[in-house]
């Protein structure tokens, strides 16, 4: 599993948000994480349209591969009407994609919008062509040769595709339809093609909703749990059952805020339904994933915005994947979803405004070191030596005053005693490596905030390894 892990992390590379002058921020020269997303949406649940409005906006992020309608805890069946629910909102992004496209200076849309660089407003037919329905009916017991579906075939067409990326799945709803995928390949291919196309799906899933959410409903219904019990030393699966719910909850309890800054901005913000149960449960999936330079998504122990995992039995008490239900995992994921909850919220707030007015906010450049990008910078270092980071050569697109904030993360960090960092709320930085470092890595955050409406954040990651 970890030389899996190490694999992985060794493909997936994203360098920066935007172009290297400060006049032009069209897009950069690095290609966006690639995603599925498999949704439960429905009228009688509405986080799944309140988080697809969200993704929308944050197009210029991801490579949204798919939009997969499928079946989820209140779901057994799926149903035409609500598929419309996703077509609707793909016409309001349409409309409000002349305002939405200002914030990179895009122009127009390329001939061929397959591997889409960072930057880059996706065009409303791409998401059109590629929303489409998967599993029909919930569960276990319809995986099989009568349930292929067009979403089947398309995750197993996109993972076969030349693309060094990993290709993210993130359950939204039920995972049936991944089940379905998986099963497919593994009676059409040699169990080394299975072993190719499970490498490439790392996975994200919000609970286990491949069954129904009626309390003590058993695990073994769900094709889910299938997946993990059966595949688990070749498919990263990460597990929530931490981030979402305080999603879900935090947005719930502050809904004024959405109230306010993000319903009937602009035509998204027109679609953006007020919460039955809690808010945007599905939005940390894909928040794990955008490259904002604070983690790397497939080093689960890294902690980013979607959350904090470790390796660990799940709650069905059987399988194992990568869990934050309980214990120290759970507290660790609390501690910083609610660190960085407000950045998260200002983030959309800002991308809602360019949505309705066609200006606002954009995020702070980091240049650490000379380096402006988002893949952390890797420092090896002696015990007793002392490092200087240096970023003040960090920018604001709107020219807005910055501030700095530098801390370590030794959840993250194999070193785990407090380390002295000299002048925290400075642009330049020194830090002298313990004299007990040993074998063992120190990872420190440098977080970037300006002084705009709303205050933007920015994040790049120095990891400390011994020389």
């Amino acid at each position: 599993m970890k030389n899996f892990i190490l694999v992985f992390i060794l493909l997936f590379s994203v360098q920066t948000f935007f172009s290297h002058n400060k006049n032009d921020v069209s897009h950069s020269d690095e290609l966006k994480p690639r995603v599925i997303i498999l949704t439960d949406i429905s009228t009688w649940e509405t986080d799944d349209s309140e988080s697809l409005v969200r993704l929308f906006t944050h197009a210029d992020l991801l490579e949204i591969e798919a939009i997969i309608y499928t079946t989820g805890y209140s779901l057994e069946e799926t149903r035409d009407d609500f598929f419309e629910l996703i077509q609707e909102r793909i016409d309001a992004y349409e409309k409000d994609l002349p305002n939405l496209m200002k914030r990179s200076n895009q122009s127009g849309f390329v001939d061929n919008e397959n591997q889409q660089k960072i930057g880059y407003w996706p065009s409303a037919e791409y998401l059109r062509e590629r929303s489409m329905f998967g599993s029909e009916k919930r569960g276990i017991g319809e995986i099989g040769e009568n349930n292929a579906s067009e979403g089947s075939n398309k995750i197993i067409e996109l993972a076969n595709e030349d693309d060094n990326r990993p290709l993210w799945v993130l359950l939204w709803g039920g995972g049936n339809t991944l089940a379905q995928a998986i099963w497919q390949v593994q009676q059409e291919g040699t169990p080394e093609e299975l072993k190719t196309f499970l490498h490439k799906i790392p996975t994200y899933a919000i609970t286990d909703q491949d069954r129904s959410y009626k309390e003590g409903t058993p695990f073994d219904t769900s094709s889910q749990q299938w997946i993990r019990r059966e595949f688990r030393e070749d498919l990263m699966y990460l597990w929530d059952e931490c981030a979402w719910k305080f999603q879900n909850a935090t947005g719930k309890d502050n809904w004024d805020e959405y109230a306010e800054h993000i319903q009937g901005h602009g035509n998204l913000g027109e679609l953006y339904p007020k919460y039955k149960f809690g808010v945007e449960g599905d939005t940390p999936s894909f928040l794990h994933v955008l490259p904002n330079g604070l983690n790397n998504p497939l080093a689960p122990g890294h902690i980013g915005w979607g959350g904090y995992f470790e390796w660990g039995l799940g709650t069905d008490e059987s399988t194992y994947a990568y869990i934050n239900h309980e214990g120290e995992a759970k507290d660790i994921c609390e501690k910083y979803e609610d660190y960085f909850y407000p950045a998260t919220f200002n983030n959309f707030i800002a991308r809602m405004d360019w949505a309705k007015k066609g200006e606002g906010n954009r995020n702070p450049i980091i240049i650490l070191n000379e380096d402006e990008g988002l893949e952390p910078i890797r420092i090896e270092g002696k015990e007793g030596e002392s490092i200087k980071l240096d970023a003040s050569e960090s920018y604001d697109l709107e020219n807005n005053e910055l501030s700095f904030k530098w801390f370590m993360l030794p959840e993250a960090s194999t070193y785990k005693k407090d380390i002295a960092i000299s002048n925290t709320t400075g642009s330049k930085i020194t830090i002298n490596i313990p004299s007990d470092l040993g074998d063992k890595s120190i990872h420190i955050i440098c977080e970037v905030t300006d002084h705009g409406s709303p205050k933007l954040t920015s994040y790049r990651r120095i990891i400390i390894n011994p020389k």
